[in-house]
């Protein structure tokens, strides 16, 4: 086997593993709090801590591949999340999972952006075009069975399984390093420092607000205090994005108004998606009385969708507007979620498959088309950036929304994972993102309208990959 036919594999195995540290996680998270005696909110920074450093660092660490070389940032991030799994398997407190969780995301988004410009590069033309499929397949795969593997996990191994288990995949990644091809970093090219800063601190200081603001009260000095700081820090990042030779962002991209209804449609359905993933195994295991095994076969009638339906969504794309089917994606998300207020804890499969499979097929019909289409509504050299900001835009959005969720969560519900008030609080939380995702829907239409995008448009974009960074959950 040659050296250019062990890219794929190499850099696959890790887009394979990291949503199941995402979403798998979540199915542990009971029997992380019973075993380590953790608080609610402290044990949802298991899946936030990990999900706001992913997010945060994405757009650095491509950044710093560019610069510093690939296969360099590929190896070190690889090194990073290995190191931090196994500390996280070994881990008997909370602070200490959660500390390494932090660093544990720093490594995936190294891995997963300098792992898109390692494929860029080595492929060409149409077997570039099959890379990138590949590594939204893949993708696809993990989220879809995350929930799966990351229950079957735990009922053979404990919790420490669903790190264990990355662990040891991220040690076989190590192994094929040298395989992949070495290349030096870009002359003359900068890394927006001052912007990563203000990018990361911001977001995490919103995301430590909403996660810890069930515990302390939200008008406790130190939350009011985060909160502020991370407006600030928004603020600020606006104003020097705009004004630096290298931004980390370019922030004139959101003028665009196929960019910009594009990447509200992509965020409206992670938000409304993920917080389910993540939420719904805890009230399956907690309140319906599963084990952690049959709540993640449960949940794929919410992820099969994500998996089954893109091929769906293209053959529709060249019948319809493709407007028109993003924004109706949206609204079936919408419909979905709505729809599952009517869960408790007498719920069965039969209760569940409709709702469930409508919330998870708005994002299969239509997430690779909008990646498609907002990066080729820019111009061809502006796709890196286009790229990069897409998908650090979704992944926030959705690191954002999990933070919201849960907070909601714990708020009503007294810091309780089971009972009546959770279950309330579940069917509260299920209304007000179905009525989140209902205006983000009108916005989609509103705002493609505006530029015209729903005139004319029969079919998908396919984007520049040059450099195209794929979302990791």
């Amino acid at each position: 086997m040659t050296r250019r036919a062990l890219v794929l594999p190499i850099v696959l195995l890790p887009f394979l593993t990291f949503p199941l540290t995402i979403t798998g996680a979540s199915v542990a998270l009971p029997d992380i709090r019973d075993d380590l005696h953790s608080s609610l909110a402290a044990t949802q920074w298991v899946v936030n801590g990990y999900n706001a450093t992913f997010a945060s660092f994405l757009v650095l660490a491509g950044s710093l591949a560019d610069v510093l070389g690939r296969r360099r940032v590929f190896a070190s991030g690889v090194v990073l999340f290995f190191g931090s799994a196994v500390v996280c398997s070994l881990a008997g407190d909370i602070v200490l999972l959660n500390a390494v969780r932090l660093l544990g995301g720093i490594g995936a988004a190294a891995t997963v952006t300098s792992g898109s410009s390692i494929i860029a590069d080595t492929f060409t033309g149409q077997a570039r075009v099959k890379a990138f499929g590949l590594v939204g397949t893949t993708l696809g795969v993990g989220l879809a069975f995350g929930p799966t593997v990351g229950g079957a996990l735990v009922d053979a191994f404990g919790w420490r399984g669903v790190f264990a288990v990355p662990a040891a995949l991220a040690g076989l990644v190590l192994l094929g390093v040298p395989a992949l091809p070495k290349a030096a970093g870009a002359h003359g090219r900068r890394v927006d420092w001052l912007g990563a800063a203000l990018f990361t601190g911001g977001l995490l200081l919103v995301i430590f607000a909403f996660v810890q603001g069930p515990e302390l009260g939200f008008g406790h000095p130190v939350i009011v205090a985060a909160f502020v700081g991370g407006i600030a820090l928004g603020a600020l990042f606006t104003y020097v994005e705009r004004r630096v030779d290298d931004p980390m962002f370019e922030l004139g991209l959101l003028a665009n108004p196929r960019f910009l209804s594009m990447a509200i449609a992509a965020a409206a359905i992670v938000v409304v998606l993920v917080p389910l993933l993540v939420y719904l195994p805890s009230y399956l295991i907690a309140n319906v009385g599963l084990d952690a095994g049959t709540a993640g076969i449960w949940l794929l009638m919410l992820t099969a969708p994500t998996v089954l339906l893109p091929t769906a969504g293209a053959a529709l794309a060249k019948r319809v507007p493709i407007i028109w089917l993003v924004a109706g994606s949206v609204a079936v998300t919408s419909v979905g979620v709505l729809s599952l207020t009517t869960i408790g804890p007498d719920s069965t499969p039969l209760t569940l498959a409709v709702p469930l499979a409508l919330t998870g097929a708005g994002f299969g019909l239509s997430t690779g088309l909008m990646d498609g289409l907002a990066i080729g509504a820019v111009e061809p050299e502006q796709a890196g950036t286009a790229s990069g900001m897409f998908s650090a835009a979704r992944l926030a959005s959705e690191t954002v929304g999990i933070a919201v969720v849960g907070a909601i969560l714990a708020s009503l519900s007294g810091d309780l994972l089971e009972g009546p008030d959770y279950t309330s609080a579940l069917h509260t939380v299920c209304l007000a993102l179905g009525g989140f995702g209902v205006v983000a829907t009108a916005a989609v239409v509103a705002v493609s309208r505006r530029g015209g995008t729903s005139q004319g448009v029969t079919g998908p974009v396919t984007p520049p990959v040059k450099n195209e960074q794929a979302r990791p959950c």
